[in-house]
């Protein structure tokens, strides 16, 4: 008997699912799907306060933990048809938690299945927390598809070393160095997923000089993840831009709104039904579009426009720096500065400011390069996805 038989599940209801990433998640999927009820997994990584926080916002009519399951008070069941609730990245404040129904997450996976030429009989390897659209994604092909899924615990790049038979996986960033730092032969994949953030132009090109075959996404966890490949839209995504230079998305995969919150709902769409993300990006002639970073966290400086991004990813290749994150600050003269919060790979030898705006005015124009250093002690700040938390930095 599974966790849930006993629970008596009935349709709307919304159950929260915090339990470690493992193989009994996909038939944890199933029963909660058969009974006509919503999914919410909640990061098992999360501290106590932090859980409870989020399952006082979400209201869940059912918690599955370690423990078993028990029906909380206060639950409020689902609208009709949910099927999947997800919480975002926080990177901006809170989680919100984004609603799907079946067709959206149908869409999601059978349009990048297509753009990959993946069959059911292609493995998986899910080594992204569950709790975000990335890892459920990987999960999902396992319900949906019957693809062979490996949920790995956590991540870990000796355990994927020792994986020979998979052909896709779905990593962030910064798991992906550690995959090349560890020798990981990545031309055993027929494709590497990467997404949820900034990828370096100097990481892709160490991947692909060691075989590996990379296609870099963008989406959210409102879009039901990545929603364009290699600038390339999925089958049945639409992409337009504002007169701001915001990305608007539209396509099947898109969420209903957000739970129990009607004016963030309304806040997240057009008027005419278009998603914003609030990213900045342009489409090319081709077709293609290309991300500038977070509209909030653009920097004007004396009328020039700097994205953290571009500049994060230039003190990147700096031999001195461990990590980087880069923010605005008030300034009296220029309205704001770039301030670069850096983690010297040496704290016997950090890098000074000239040397980093000078290494920046190589691959950029000198206005985008710093005007302030401040020297890390701890982690430049992440969200539990491994983005950065531009807003924590002040």
């Amino acid at each position: 008997m599974s966790r849930l038989e006993t629970a008596g599940l009935a349709p709307r209801d919304v159950v929260a699912v915090a339990l470690p990433p493992g193989p009994q998640w996909a038939g944890i999927v199933r029963d909660v799907w058969d009974a006509g009820a919503a999914i919410l997994p909640v990061d098992h990584r999360f501290p106590e306060p932090e859980a409870a926080a989020l399952l006082r916002r979400a209201k869940p009519t059912v918690v599955l933990g370690p423990g078993g399951w028990a029906r909380p008070p206060g639950g409020i069941p689902t609208e009709q048809d949910v099927a999947l609730v997800v919480h975002t990245s926080g990177t901006a404040g809170e989680p919100k938690l984004a609603q799907f129904d079946r067709s959206a997450i149908d869409a999601a996976v059978a349009a990048s299945a297509l753009t990959l030429d993946a069959t059911p009989r292609d493995r998986w390897l899910c080594c992204l927390p569950l709790a975000h659209v990335g890892g459920m994604l990987v999960l999902l092909r396992s319900v949906l598809l019957g693809a062979p899924v490996s949920v790995h615990p956590a991540f870990d790049p000796a355990v994927i070393a020792a994986e020979r038979d998979a052909a896709f996986v779905s990593v962030v960033p910064t798991m992906l160095a550690r995959l090349l730092d560890a020798g990981v032969d990545l031309s055993r994949f027929r494709a590497i997923l990467v997404g949820g953030a900034a990828f370096p132009l100097a990481l892709r090109r160490r991947v692909e000089r060691s075989g590996g075959k990379v296609r870099e996404t963008y989406g959210l966890t409102e879009s039901c993840g990545g929603v364009v490949y290699e600038g390339r839209p999925l089958a049945g995504v639409e992409i337009r831009i504002d007169e701001e230079g915001g990305i608007e998305l539209r396509g099947p995969m898109m969420m209903l709104g957000y739970r129990l919150d009607p004016e963030g709902t309304e806040r997240a769409f057009t008027p005419d039904g278009w998603l914003r993300p609030g990213d900045a990006g342009t489409v090319d002639r081709q077709g293609r579009l290309h991300v500038f970073g977070r509209l909030d966290d653009l920097i004007n400086s004396g009328g020039e426009k700097v994205w953290p991004d571009e500049v994060e990813a230039a003190l990147r290749d700096h031999p001195k720096v461990a990590d980087v994150a880069v923010a605005g600050r008030a300034d009296p003269g220029w309205g704001q500065r770039v301030v670069a919060y850096v983690l010297p790979a040496d704290a016997l030898s950090p890098p000074s400011l000239a040397e980093l705006r000078d290494h920046v005015s190589r691959t950029l124009p000198r206005f985008k390069a710093p005007r302030e250093l401040v020297l890390l002690v701890e982690d430049v700040p992440r969200t539990y996805s491994g983005k950065i938390r531009h807003t924590a930095l002040a």
